[in-house]
């Protein structure tokens, strides 16, 4: 598996230094009409490597085809698991959007920028979650009971996620890692381009992007807590939780473009996901006594979000005159003058 996930690895970072190297080399706004081909070259790449995935576990490549626990695991049912696990985590992903969309406003982030931001922090994500993932399984395969702690954690989630909106989980004057940075080094009162870092009176100092970067990274990191034990119900091969995960990331920062402006208005997206958690939550309790079968999960799971989607459609609220006058204003708000409050 070693050389499997090696591989794996660098064909992902091979990716990751074409985008930022060729293709977004200048800060520049990412159109909808791009990042939404970027999208669909992204969805096209995470569907195809599920056919990877079933000839690797099919034919026994690099020593695969069994699961931690010793069980046999065929292809058919290695490329079941994948797929799922790749849809939760992409579903997780919309909620993850919609407080990035938050942080980018709160800091007035100029269009831009935003790339690079999601760029950096998605790097960032790719490692946190791989140390996670490897925790994670080791802990599984030590202590089974912790299966039971993952489960109560996902109903618990579910229940707060339906209770509370994004809104008042984006506080980044209160984030410990920005009055950390604020109190180690000077933040200077205004973007200095794409760049970070930058020199204040001969000093070096950090800009309010990189605020902006801590704020996403941690942000990511709560997520993580969340929906990595909500991989580990739908399998606990490492293999196949490391490549859904990262191909649901990957795809994040195209997707965001794509949904940024919209997200919002799939209202009933976020009962959806506190479904989707509490029944992952369940599945998690009930692995010992009733396992839920693969295909089972992966109906529920797309019912669920077609679910809530559908209905975010069909009851959609009208803008009222207020939100046409907030949308107005915020058309022509001064984005270095919102940027001062980093």
């Amino acid at each position: 598996m070693t050389l499997l996930l090696t591989g794996f690895i660098l064909i992902i970072l091979s990716l990751l230094a074409l985008d930022l190297g060729l293709f977004n080399r200048k800060p520049r706004e990412i159109s909808f009409k791009e990042s939404l081909g970027w999208t669909a070259c992204w969805v096209t790449l995470s569907l195809a490597f599920s056919i990877a995935v079933y000839f690797i576990y099919e034919n026994h490549w690099f020593n695969m085809g069994r699961g931690p626990d010793g069980a046999v695991v065929d292809g058919w049912t290695a490329a079941m698991q994948y797929l799922t696990g790749y849809i939760v985590e992409e579903s997780l992903s919309l909620d993850n959007i919609f407080v990035i969309t938050l942080i980018f406003s709160y800091f007035a982030v100029p269009p831009q920028f935003q790339h690079r931001v999601l760029f950096y922090g998605i790097l960032g994500a790719l490692i946190m979650r791989g140390v996670m993932i490897g925790v994670g399984a080791a802990l599984i395969h030590q202590f089974h009971w912790i299966i039971y702690v993952f489960g109560v954690m996902l109903v618990y989630t579910a229940f707060k996620l339906l209770m509370t909106s994004a809104d008042d989980s984006v506080h980044p004057e209160k984030n410990p890692l920005v009055r950390l940075a604020r109190r180690i080094y000077p933040v200077t009162s205004h973007f200095e381009g794409e760049h970070f870092f930058t020199r204040m009176n001969g000093k070096f100092a950090v800009t309010p992007l990189f605020l902006v970067l801590l704020v996403v990274e941690s942000t990511d990191l709560l997520f993580a807590i969340d929906s990595i034990p909500a991989i580990f119900a739908i399998t606990k091969d490492p293999f196949i939780v490391f490549t859904s995960n990262i191909f649901a990331i990957l795809g994040l920062r195209s997707l965001y473009f794509v949904l940024a402006s919209v997200v919002k208005q799939f209202k009933y997206l976020k009962v959806s996901l506190s479904l989707l958690l509490a029944f992952i939550g369940v599945k998690m309790l009930l692995s010992s006594y009733y396992p839920i079968p693969i295909q089972v999960s992966l109906g529920v799971i797309i019912t669920t979000l077609a679910g809530g989607i559908i209905a975010s459609l069909l009851f959609a609220p009208r803008p009222t005159e207020r939100d046409v006058l907030e949308a107005q204003e915020d058309s022509v708000a001064d984005p270095l003058k919102v940027g001062g409050r980093a």
